[in-house]
């Protein structure tokens, strides 16, 4: 499928067993329904169920319009396909289809907080299809329709369009249009052109490209400035041979008959087909500054290095993430149903499409946030030919997009509940962002374009193999797996893990040329300590945390990662022998943890077991640079049992003074304290101290005390679902990451990833 979010990049491949994995592990899937309503007490399930429940269904039977306030309908979209289409991979079944619906439901869950469920419908008749959709209406607030192939998706959609009063969006044609003309939009702005006037020739006729052409005419192209190739060549008056009605509806009058025809002299080249469709001769023969959208996946109809060895006027696009202008799906699917929703609009038309491409065509535009910048190494994207589309990770999109939807659909009338208050509807589109997930995302294509030597420590262990390869593949760098061969190699045969790639290597500490200058710098280090050259060697020759960190230490690598078979504190201990704490700073450690789509960082959870005053107000510094590291203001929060003075007690004082020691440092974030958990991330109950001087809840929580922090964290991890990273290890001079006991793959990766990020450094 051309241009899509579903393409599978080279920048992060996958093994076989790796994607295998990842959908087996743990719960199968990646779907849960989880209760939004506490279901504890008896009381509770009365209200959820019998009686209680009796209530709202009477409403609902009076007021159909009541289910929108009582029911989830409002906030789920259904994923539906009859599995025709799947991918690039063809006609494979319903069945087989439901791991990318399931994908496509996370989506919509984590771009824009829209809950959704697959379903998968079991024939390959339209008719069927048709009527088995239509009557699941009441359930849903919308349906996007996807992986259904051609002509039978354009029947289905426009039948199930008709009969339905809620949006009906088939994504793989209509959420690739928007994408595209976006980008044109801006393609067309940058070359001075008009888009009544401009020539585009569209090469593929099915589902996406026709969706393409029909959206921008709608947008105001000239019809016969558009011509639409296929692989019988140009669609004209007059064919016959392989014709649709959807195709007719877009045939022109021309003598031109083939591709290559219709390119030379055209502005624009919409590519929805296959590799190498376009020629370097072709490109030659286009219209000065021309503009290219080879949006086949995973390879484009040209790339941008032929085009570039031909002429360098022209602006390009592909469907894939290793090169710029990437026509993604994503960008648009979850925000066009959450705008959609939002008014509970009766349909997607073309007004709001248009309003879609056009915000995101703005968003381009403007001033690229710190954000998106940080997964730029600091040189920040600006507007121009190589970006005219925005990167799937801008969090301006939750807010941008539905915000042009909602108002197109109100302006066009198909809206059944208009915002009255956008500039509140913005903030609360703002607070549904994931914004860890997005933090990480940012961190991750940082690293992609500065690959760092990572060196895996306990590299016998299957889960930190599997780290090591996921490191690789995501194009993070190079991965040095420190064990001993053959066992490495046995365990990996067992687990059916291939280590025999480009970026893998395995090291013997043993039998390593570095072992001599290893042990001399470590001898350097603790001759003093009551360590001799032979204790040393030892530690050189049997640890793996000493050999990694020498590695680190002396430039042989650029971080590390450790903690999967030894406790935080020994893993700790082994690295500092060899690296020390960062001259101005102290060792710290600083959990992320994301709470109901809200970041948090508390500090210290790993180091400092009962901090005084003054290392207090050195962990929030530490603790409010890290945030900004990442890309949050810090508002820090000085934590304690009681709140400004009451109760009164030692430890309490102990915070307020380091709020003092802060005063007198002048420090340039906002905190205060000492304050109650509550009254830190609650802004109704902050409202209760005007003079608290956080202009908002805290997103850094410095703790009073080490086991406060950690048994505060774990017990958020396990009972109240919360996902946390960490402790991240902050202050350090070289970049090191050590992981729980345990740690499953996954964990590892994302630890490897911040390390090699350097965020804590």
């Amino acid at each position: 499928m051309p241009g899509t979010d579903k393409a599978a990049p080279s920048t992060t491949a996958v093994t076989d067993q790796e994607a295998l994995d990842f959908h087996s592990r743990g719960r199968a899937g990646k779907l849960e329904i989880s209760p939004t309503k506490p279901m504890a007490t008896q009381r509770d399930l009365s209200l959820a169920y019998s009686p209680g429940v009796a209530v709202p269904v009477k409403a609902i039977a009076e007021d159909p319009s009541r289910a929108f306030d009582y029911t989830t309908r409002g906030n789920m979209v259904a994923v539906i396909t009859n599995g025709t289409a799947i991918l690039g991979l063809g006609n494979l079944g319903a069945l087989a289809s439901k791991p990318v619906m399931e994908g496509k439901s996370v989506l919509f869950k984590r771009f824009a907080d829209v809950d959704s469920i697959d379903l998968e419908v079991d024939t390959e008749d339209a008719d069927e299809f048709i009527n088995c959709v239509r009557f699941l209406g009441p359930s849903f607030g919308g349906i996007n329709l996807e992986d259904i192939k051609a002509p039978e998706c354009f029947i289905i959609e426009q039948r199930l369009r008709e009969v339905m009063d809620i949006p009906v969006f088939h994504d793989d044609q209509h959420g690739t249009a928007i994408i595209a003309a976006a980008g044109l939009i801006n393609a067309l702005h940058l070359t001075g052109r008009d888009l009544k006037t401009t020539k585009l020739v569209c090469n593929g006729a099915g589902a996406a490209a026709i969706a393409c052409v029909e959206l921008i005419k709608a947008m105001g192209f000239a019809p016969d400035n558009i011509i639409l190739c296929d692989t019988k060549g140009v669609i004209h008056k007059g064919r016959t041979e392989g014709m649709n009605q959807w195709k007719s509806a877009h045939s022109v009058t021309t003598d031109r008959r083939t591709l290559a025809d219709a390119v030379e002299g055209a502005d624009v080249f919409f590519g929805l087909s296959v590799k190498g469709a376009l020629t370097e001769d072709m490109v030659a023969s286009m219209a000065p500054n021309p503009i290219i959208f080879a949006m086949a996946n995973p390879d484009p109809e040209i790339t941008p290095e032929e085009v570039a060895r031909i002429r360098d006027d022209a602006i390009m696009a592909t469907g894939r993430s290793d090169y710029p202008n990437q026509v993604n799906n994503v960008l648009g699917f979850p925000y066009i149903f959450r705008g959609a929703l939002d008014v509970r609009a009766s349909t997607i038309n073309d007004a709001m499409k248009i309003a879609a491409a056009e915000a995101l065509a703005n968003l381009a535009r403007e001033d690229v946030p710190d954000d998106v910048a940080a997964a730029y190494q600091g040189n920040r994207p600006r507007f121009g030919p190589k970006y005219i589309i925005p990167v799937p990770f801008d969090p301006r999109l939750i807010s941008a997009i539905p915000t042009a939807v909602a108002r197109a659909a109100m302006d066009s009338g198909v809206a059944t509940r208009p915002i009255v208050n956008f500039d509140a509807y913005t903030h609360e589109l703002s607070a549904r962002r994931d914004p860890l997930a997005s933090t990480l995302q940012r961190l991750y294509e940082k690293v992609r374009r500065h690959p760092r030597r990572m060196v895996f420590a306990e590299g016998e262990e299957e889960q930190v193999m599997r780290a090591a390869i996921a490191y690789v593949n995501q194009g993070l760098g190079k991965a040095f797996l420190l064990g001993r061969e053959e066992p490495v190699r046995e365990t990996a045969r067992a687990a059916g893990i291939d280590l025999d790639r480009e970026g893998i290597e395995v090291i013997n500490a043993r039998i390593s040329t570095r072992v001599e200058a290893y042990t001399d710098y470590l001898y350097a280090r603790l001759q003093r300590k009551g360590y001799l050259h032979r204790d040393c060697l030892r530690l050189i020759n049997n640890d793996r945390n000493h050999f990694a960190a020498c590695m680190v230490a002396l430039g042989d690598a650029d971080a590390m990662v450790t903690g999967t078979t030894r406790n935080y504190s020994t893993a700790l201990e082994d690295v500092r022998r060899c690296i020390d704490i960062k001259p101005g700073h102290r060792m710290i450690g600083v959990s992320l943890a994301l709470c109901r789509g809200r970041t948090v960082l508390v500090a210290d959870t790993a180091v400092i077991d009962m901090p005084s005053s003054e290392e207090l107000a050195d962990i929030a510094e530490e603790a409010a640079g890290m945030a900004r590291r990442l890309g949050y203001e810090p508002r820090v929060a000085m934590l304690a049992y009681s709140t400004f003075g009451h109760p009164t007690g030692e430890r309490s004082e102990r915070v307020r003074e380091a709020v003092r020691i802060l005063d007198k440092r002048r420090v340039d974030f906002e905190y205060d304290g000492e304050m109650a958990a509550d009254v830190a991330l609650n802004s109704k109950v902050m409202e209760q101290y005007p003079f608290c001087r956080l202009s908002a809840p805290a997103n850094v929580l410095v703790m009073p005390a080490f086991h406060s922090a950690s048994i505060s964290t774990k017990m958020l991890q396990e009972l109240g679902g919360s996902t946390v990273i960490g402790p991240l290890l902050v202050g350090l001079d070289k970049s090191v990451q050590i992981v729980s006991m345990g740690a499953k793959d996954s964990d590892i990766v994302n630890m490897a990833a911040i390390a090699a990020y350097n965020a804590t450094g």
